[in-house]
């Protein structure tokens, strides 16, 4: 697939190119030049202890684990380079399913009887003072046997099974309380309930009906969470806004399944009434689904094998994560906002990052893809070093290629690590079979 490009953002080489290219967009990003360098280093509080900046590493969907869901060496290797960011916050680490059948793929962490030691010796290999979360999820729709949330036209074209009834609800909603009292025993500070991605607990919220009753299984699991393990923290990633489904173009360009505007999914104007009923101060801020809306949740340049080409400049998706992190934390000022999208800005992450974090309401700047090709970023910004653009990642996708393929998860171009791994042959010769043509 080949069309027109949008300019490569590593080509922006002064801040003012940069708000140029942002005004001739129609976009706007809060900007510092240079870094804010003591903004990122504020001190804050979250599930009751200080974290000494504002930076996050977001939660990874591994497919490295065990067949039975037990984390490997790489998995390992992954939470130890987390561990040495030097980011105050580890926001999930790992999305872990709460059951085997909720995975989202054979290699998925998730809940067994050894869960206890391994998810003690994932928090140990966190840095002692970093406040850290453990993602507890159910893939719902997309899991390995395919339970929707509810019957969604929509989606049910692309992937279809049978919904929940609500007594099998109700019996899931004890197994995240049974993994939440497992990572409190661990030492996670706070669990992530997962409510994004197109995943079960994100579908659930979903509908026409009011909000309590869309919630209804969202705070009954966060209150089975409470009861079984009090001094556990409660946070929530929501992917706050949605957008229809998307297929390649006949130019290979990302265009919607249906006309938009449609009314889909999850509205953001009511992410502040759905926390205030919830009771949850924790919130990461995402969008969207990968399966169906990559270029919205995940800005990138170049699509992973089976997806299509942006139908927007990238910094278009990134200025919109950011609007609805700043909007949500103007909202709601209790909330602790952790903001993402982040990763595709590159050179320019630490002049937004401080921006966002000393300008606004947002309490953290998350990183998520950045943090596989070079985890120890947080190191180099909070000391006033020039970040490395060897080790930047350019959002390649092949970390979403690889494991789409039935290759491990991790950076693939840019981690000497996996790029002298031998499957590396095998990721290329997928690549050159989906035809993916860009101006690199």
């Amino acid at each position: 697939m080949s069309t027109r490009r949008w300019p490569q953002l590593k080509r922006v080489r002064t801040s003012t190119e940069l708000r140029e290219r942002c005004g001739e967009l129609g976009i706007a990003l809060p900007l510092a030049d240079p870094p804010d360098v003591d903004a990122l280093a504020t001190p804050i509080e979250v599930a009751g202890r200080s974290c000494a900046n504002r930076f996050a590493i977001l939660p990874m969907e591994g497919w490295d684990g065990t067949d039975d869901g037990r984390p490997t060496d790489l998995v390992r290797r992954r939470w130890s380079r987390f561990g040495a960011s030097g980011a105050a916050l580890v926001w999930g680490g790992e999305a872990f399913a709460v059951r085997p059948d909720g995975r989202a793929n054979p290699r998925q962490l998730c809940l067994g009887p050894t869960s206890a030691d391994d998810l003690a010796e994932l928090r140990g290999l966190l840095a002692p003072e970093q406040v850290a979360g453990l993602q507890l999820t159910h893939s719902g729709r997309w899991a390995l046997t395919p339970r929707p949330g509810h019957t969604i036209p929509l989606l049910d074209a692309r992937r279809r099974g049978e919904p929940w009834r609500d007594d099998e609800l109700d019996a899931l909603a004890d197994d995240y309380a049974t993994v939440a009292a497992l990572a409190a025993a661990a030492g996670f500070d706070f669990v992530d309930v997962k409510a994004c991605h197109g995943y079960l607990q994100h579908e659930l919220l979903a509908g026409s009906d009011p909000l309590p009753a869309r919630a209804r299984w969202l705070k009954t699991t966060i209150d089975r969470v409470r009861s079984a393990a009090p001094d556990i923290a409660v946070g929530v990633r929501l992917s706050v806004f949605d957008v229809v489904p998307h297929h390649a173009g006949a130019d290979g360009v990302g265009e919607p399944d249906v006309e938009l505007p449609a009314a889909f999914g999850f509205a953001a104007a009511e992410a502040p009434a759905l926390f205030e009923h919830l009771g949850v101060d924790l919130v990461c801020v995402t969008a969207g689904s990968p399966y169906y809306c990559p270029h919205v949740q995940r800005p990138a340049y170049f699509p992973p094998s089976d997806g299509y080409l942006p139908p927007e400049d990238p910094l278009v998706g990134v200025a919109r994560l950011v609007a609805a992190a700043t909007e949500l934390a103007e909202a709601a000022p209790y909330l602790i906002v952790v903001a993402s999208g982040l990763s595709y800005l590159q050179e320019w992450m630490p002049h937004v990052a401080s921006a966002l974090v000393g300008e606004t309401g947002v309490a953290f700047a998350g990183l998520g893809r950045l943090a596989l090709s070079y985890p120890d970023a947080p190191v180099d910004v909070l000391a006033g070093r020039a970040l490395d653009a060897r080790r930047l990642c350019r959002t390649f996708s092949d970390c979403t290629t690889a494991p789409r393929n039935g290759l491990v998860s991790g950076c693939w171009p840019l981690d000497d690590f996996y790029k002298s791994r031998p499957e590396r042959v095998e990721l290329a010769a997928a690549k050159r079979s989906a035809r993916v043509v860009v101006d690199v």
